[in-house]
């Protein structure tokens, strides 16, 4: 009997695979809706992606973005370079950040390396609270 259902389980992956994961940028930490002092850590993740320092674009890879209360960078758009647009070309997967008190949204976009965005299939967004 457990050998039948074996086959039979193999037989129906076969004809109905399952999906490869998602390419995705995600946060660690903090979670959605979290409060969070002042100065707080940032953890940021990928999947499907490989994290490599900006500078060469190798299909498949990238780094982080961070924009503190702003929107996902559309596809094939430079990440700009600003106060609110936080570039980790080095290949980082982690800062600290220091905001003001209230609510901020946090959007990580991840990018290839010459900062051309992958666009929002490839961002997250969180909101936080600062105290």
């Amino acid at each position: 009997m457990k050998k039948s259902f074996v086959i039979a389980a193999f037989a129906v992956a076969s004809i109905f695979p399952l999906p490869a994961a998602a390419d995705r940028a995600y946060f660690v930490e903090p979670a959605n809706g979290a409060t969070v002092p002042q100065e707080f850590s940032v953890k940021m993740g990928v999947e499907g992606r490989e994290v490599r320092p900006a500078g060469e674009v190798v299909q498949g890879t990238g780094h982080h973005h961070l924009i503190i209360d702003g929107e996902p960078i559309e596809a094939g758009k430079p990440v700009p370079t600003d106060a609110t647009h936080m570039h980790f070309g080095k290949g980082q997967t982690e800062t600290t950040l220091k905001l003001a008190p209230g609510k901020h949204t946090l959007t990580l976009q991840f990018a290839d390396g010459e900062h051309q965005s992958y666009g929002p299939n490839m961002s997250s967004t969180i909101t936080v609270e600062v105290k």
